[in-house]
């Protein structure tokens, strides 16, 4: 069920944001006519710059929560990329709405504004949270999760809700399981909070947990090319896709080469404790691709490299590393 988008008019939330942007970009690249749906609490405008002037990028500033907005926004295109979301995981500990009305809501808002357009094809941005603490590692796309965080439970509801428009509605849907990633233009995370913390104090690093959660990230060069590549070539209406990388790191390795790649040395690393970063933390994430990799796709960037990608970008950009405070994925 092939998808061309030279021509097409897309229509992108979060079109600003880290992942949104690369999407944009690609579609550039591809010869769509894109909107940018971002109301800009995250996204930035440097990530978009680039584009401006340019006839085939048009902007609309306003927020998913905005249903009428959205669903006016929204008339005239044949594709959605939803990717606006709230990216805090551990936000919904303290604010247990966050994501009831970033995730669930807005992805609810996304598909009816889908439903009133006569819109039939989405891409969903999922996690990998979805899997709670898996016993299985890879861990497929057919594992029954219990859930863990708010975050997942939201985004497995916003999965959920994708499934039945498309039955209700005819519509075809391709639904993305992250794990984490890494790359030019990353705005939080594990990486980003280093990086804040040694900038703050370069002699010492705290570690959540006891730094030896392993976990799969996922340079967003490899992670843009897979979600292309199954819109090209999945070949059902309702599609689920594990995406991440074949490599797992410890946060520990993790550390050690942010610490290099900032030129420093002699930094004391300082545990909190515990398994796990903080409630709702999977202190091991590694997915299974065989869906993924049987259309021919792979990752070609190694986490290390990924690493230093993020925190030489971060280094030349501090203006997006001195934006957000420390939290994150």
């Amino acid at each position: 069920m092939s998808v061309k988008f030279h021509g097409a008019r897309v229509f992108v939330t979060g079109g600003a944001g880290f992942i949104g942007s690369h999407i944009v970009d690609r579609l550039i690249a591809d010869g769509a006519q894109v909107t940018i749906y971002d109301n800009f609490s995250t996204g930035q405008e440097s990530f978009v710059a680039h584009h401006a002037g340019d006839r085939q990028v048009s902007i609309v500033r306003a927020d998913v929560l905005d249903l009428p907005r959205l669903v006016q926004a929204m008339a005239g295109h044949s594709f959605v990329f939803h990717l606006q979301a709230n990216a805090d995981v551990r936000g919904g500990i303290h604010h247990t709405r966050l994501d009831l009305e970033q995730n669930i809501i807005a992805t609810w808002n996304v598909l009816d504004a889908m439903r009133q357009n006569g819109i039939k094809h989405l891409a969903f941005a999922s996690s990998a949270t979805v899997y709670g603490d898996p016993s299985v590692f890879p861990t497929p796309e057919d594992y029954k999760p219990v859930q863990t965080s708010l975050y997942g439970a939201s985004k497995l509801a916003g999965e959920a809700m994708a499934e039945t428009y498309c039955e209700y509605y005819g519509m075809t849907c391709y639904v993305f399981r992250f794990v984490s990633w890494i790359g030019e233009r990353y705005t939080h995370g594990v990486i980003f909070d280093f990086m804040k913390k040694l900038r703050d104090n370069p002699g010492e690093l705290e570690v959540l947990g006891d730094g030896l959660q392993r976990k799969s990230y996922l340079d967003v060069t490899d992670g843009v090319a897979g979600i292309f590549c199954a819109i090209d070539r999945a070949p059902d209406r309702k599609n689920l896709f594990n995406l991440g990388h074949d490599e797992v790191m410890n946060v520990m390795d993790l550390a050690a080469i942010v610490i290099a790649e900032m030129g420093l040395s002699g930094v004391k690393l300082r545990t909190t404790g515990g398994d796990r970063g903080w409630a709702g933390d999977s202190p091991f994430v590694h997915l299974d691709t065989k869906r993924i990799k049987s259309l021919g796709w792979r990752p070609a960037t190694s986490i290390a490299q990924g690493i230093r990608n993020s925190v030489q970008y971060l280094l030349a950009n501090p203006n997006v590393l001195a934006r957000r405070p420390i939290g994150g994925v």
